[in-house]
């Protein structure tokens, strides 16, 4: 199945909201068959096996970038095309969004008997374990390098795009599993300090949806939500640095 890259990206997107967000809420959201209250192991799995969904699905009709830091870090390293970087920006956020909003459809009985909006919030966008903005940035940068070099190094020249001259590499179906399995490291190791958002659409997107919901205590957090927009896209510009450095 071929679609335009534009909507696989939006669909890989919004799948990966909708199971990830949908995780965390699961766990949780007041009286959810799963609530136990943010297993971090459980959270990493879920993510990793998103992210293998998503991409699965949507590879090979967009390569499923399906972040905006991963479609950066393609184009400088030479293997995604410059005049496609803002439509795919566009299409993971709107994206996000949407899946975002049908996890919120999903539990919204949930979302109405839970009142710690902390929580709430913890299943729309990321927060950090400790405020402390200098080392949340650089937290995300680590964790975003860590993901973007792996995704370098683990894409092919899977998809032709019409009227680009670039040779564009993306996720196949042979790598969404090991992507999906270094989402879940990097969850395991590196998502104790900012809950690991490395993905700007990801935070970004469900932070807006969060702050449009018509509850009057909401939290969104707009202080904090430059960190995990602003760190993923300086660790993919260090990871392609380094990977043009060194190839």
């Amino acid at each position: 199945m071929e679609i335009h890259p534009f909507l696989a990206e939006f669909i890989g997107s919004a799948i990966l909201l909708f199971l990830g967000n949908g995780v965390v809420a699961n766990l949780n959201l007041n009286k959810t068959y799963g609530y136990q209250q943010s297993p971090i192991l459980l959270i990493a799995f879920a993510w990793g096996f998103a992210v293998f969904v998503a991409a699965f699905v949507t590879s090979q009709s967009s390569g499923a970038h399906l972040n905006p830091a991963v479609t950066l870090g393609l184009a400088i390293v030479g293997k995604f095309s410059w005049d496609l970087v803002l439509i795919y920006f566009f299409a993971q956020l709107s994206g996000a969004m949407f899946g975002t909003w049908l996890t919120y459809l999903f539990y919204i009985d949930h979302y109405r008997i839970t009142e710690n909006e902390n929580v709430i919030r913890s299943t729309f966008c990321t927060a950090p374990a400790i405020r402390n903005l200098k080392n949340n940035i650089f937290s995300e940068i680590l964790g975003t390098f860590i993901l973007v070099f792996g995704v370098i190094c683990i894409v092919s020249p899977n998809i032709e795009i019409e009227n680009s001259n670039v040779q564009n590499f993306g996720i196949g179906s042979l790598e969404s599993l090991p992507v999906g399995i270094l989402i879940i490291v990097i969850g395991m190791a590196l998502g104790g300090t900012t809950g690991y958002a490395i993905n700007p659409a990801r935070d970004f997107g469900p932070r807006l949806v969060y702050s449009l919901l018509p509850r009057k205590n909401k939290k969104p957090d707009w202080s904090y939500s430059f960190v995990p927009v602003l760190g993923p896209f300086i660790g993919a510009i260090l990871a392609s640095l380094l990977f043009n450095l060194i190839t």
